[in-house]
């Protein structure tokens, strides 16, 4: 194989990787059973399919592939196991009969990575087990990228993982989407599931992309099959917001993959026809007067899409729903955006009484967002050595390569 054709292939690897690895995850999982066994057997795919790629040509299905392909290697696995032990004997012979797929197409098995949703953010569970297990398995974050984002030591979240795990193979926790009668009990940490999915891919954590598109397409695809399953105004609510925020990616970068701010995109490339669907949606959970937090930040995400120029944006009607969200949903986060939408309503000083007076109580005081929130109003008002420590605090605690530029900029431009 040729250099150039080896570096395609490699490339084509990566990107199967990158957006199927996770959703092949879910469907061995399904089929084993069970978690080591089936990351086991991912990975046994990807090093078969490295081998093999290259003679007979990357397959129509590379999913369907890497299924197969790791339920044999699992399977393979099993039987060397089982001259050991006989009920892992039993194990093999089930997987061995009971075939993955009738027609092994890139649809057979939609709902997978919800059963898995629903699995991680089980009530067995506990809160931040479900998060963190949630963030590992469905988005495949890293345990030292979860620990940044619990603000805690990567043992721990690697304990919190293992537990919950072991929790789930001891309590036989079901892998499947529970029945309709059971299904609204389990719906809100469901829907807290797939918004940090979707979140991920639209603020990457870490590293140096800023958008991981992959995620918020299986946030939003996961997003609309629960509501396929429970039109519930907080379901809608959601797939409201993320087709609202999602309408904005284009516009989020620039071709050097630089972040610019909402008040600086061309809103002539935001999406159209996601922005008519989230603005419905919003519209028909709003109708249903069982609305709740999703479906509030839904609504101002629809307000500033109506306005086709930043500086015609209907800043009192958002700080209103700023207002009943913070009802809805008392938080240090929604106060902090209300400030800035005071801000943007009243003047930077009046943003900034707000936000020292979350700093005052100690709410937020590592969380980089309020800093470089800060720093902003600092800078609207000219006072630049304020403006100039809030950047610096802000870029001490974020790890992401295109906030770093933005903060950087704004730094340097203060002299």
């Amino acid at each position: 194989m040729s250099d150039e054709a080896d570096g395609e292939l490699r490339g084509k690897l990566d990107e199967v990787y990158r957006t199927e690895s996770r959703r092949v995850l879910a469907t061995l999982i399904r089929l084993l059973g069970d978690f080591e066994l089936a990351e086991e057997a991912l990975a046994e795919a990807f090093i078969a399919a490295a081998r093999r790629w290259p003679r007979e040509g990357v397959p129509a299905s590379p999913r369907a592939w890497l299924v197969s392909a790791g339920r044999f290697r699992a399977i393979d696995g099993l039987r060397q196991r089982a001259r050991f032990d006989e009920r892992v004997a039993d194990l093999a012979a089930q997987l061995d009969i009971a075939p993955p797929s009738p027609d092994g197409g890139d649809d057979a098995w939609p709902d997978d990575p919800l059963r898995l949703i629903f699995t991680c953010c089980h009530p067995e569970l506990p809160p931040d087990a479900q998060i963190a297990l949630t963030l590992r398995e469905v988005c495949g974050l890293t345990t030292e990228e979860i620990a940044h984002a619990f603000l805690v030591s990567a043992s721990t979240i690697a304990q919190r993982i293992v537990r919950a795990k072991a929790r789930i193979r001891e309590a036989r926790i079901p892998y499947e989407v529970p029945s309709l009668e059971v299904l609204p009990d389990r719906l809100d940490t469901v829907l807290r599931a797939i918004y940090l999915v979707f979140n991920e891919g639209y603020l990457a954590s870490s590293g140096p992309a800023l958008l991981r598109a992959d995620l918020s397409s299986e946030a939003l695809r996961l997003g609309r099959l629960l509501v396929e399953l429970l039109p519930e105004p907080e379901a809608l609510g959601l797939l409201s917001l993320m087709l609202l925020t999602e309408a904005r990616r284009e516009a989020r970068m620039s071709p050097d993959g630089d972040l610019i701010l909402l008040e600086d995109q061309d809103r002539s490339t935001w999406n159209a026809a996601f922005i008519a669907e989230g603005s419905a949606l919003a519209e028909r959970a709003l109708r249903s007067r069982r609305f709740g937090p999703y479906t509030l930040q839904a609504a101002i995400s629809a307000v500033h899409s109506e306005a086709r120029e930043a500086g015609r944006t209907d800043w009192p009607q958002i700080v209103g729903l700023y207002d009943v969200l913070l009802r809805a949903e008392p938080s240090a986060v929604v106060e902090l955006n209300r400030a800035l939408a005071v801000a943007m309503r009243d003047g930077p000083e009046a943003g900034l009484a707000l936000v020292d007076g979350l700093l005052a109580r100690g709410a937020l005081t590592d969380y980089r967002f309020l800093h470089s929130a800060r720093a902003d109003l600092y800078r609207r008002l000219g006072r630049s050595a304020e403006a100039r420590a809030s950047y610096v605090r802000a870029l001490e605690l974020t790890r992401q390569e295109a906030e770093r530029r933005l903060l950087q900029r704004r730094l340097d431009a203060l002299g």
